[in-house]
């Protein structure tokens, strides 16, 4: 009896530790589902501004829905997920993340010649971007 009580009270003071340690970091901060959802962002942007490359648009959503699969297995909720992907400051902080990807790559975001010279790279080595081009 002794040994169960010892248990049950070590339980009951360790569990709300446990929780602040066990929170769940912002959408933001997982990087599979932030770079992921870059690089869609990046071959829509791709997609609207060169003649000539379009979208694999079942592709990409497939690619979206299983990205918001993912964040539900990591346990993050449908509003979660929303406010992640829909907010005005997130769609600000994507934008910028994104041009300093293409920056990284060479490429200036506002010059649709190195743009979709870009894009049709990416379609060559069939990279995460260009996997959702065509």
């Amino acid at each position: 009896m002794r040994l169960i009580l010892t248990i049950v009270l070590s339980f009951a003071l360790i569990v709300p530790m446990i929780g602040p340690a066990a929170a769940k970091p912002p959408l933001r901060e997982v990087s599979e589902i932030d770079d992921s959802l870059m690089m869609i962002a990046i071959a829509d942007e791709i997609r609207k501004k060169c003649d000539g490359i379009s979208a694999r648009m079942i592709r990409a959503l497939s690619k979206a829905n299983g990205l918001k699969s993912r964040a539900r297995a990591l346990g993050y909720s449908d509003k979660e997920i929303k406010d992640y992907t829909g907010q005005d400051s997130e769609k600000a902080r994507m934008r910028a993340k994104a041009e300093a990807y293409l920056k990284n790559q060479g490429v200036e975001a506002g010059n649709k010649a190195q743009l979709c010279a870009f894009g049709k790279e990416q379609i060559r080595q069939k990279s995460e971007i260009g996997a959702l081009l065509r």
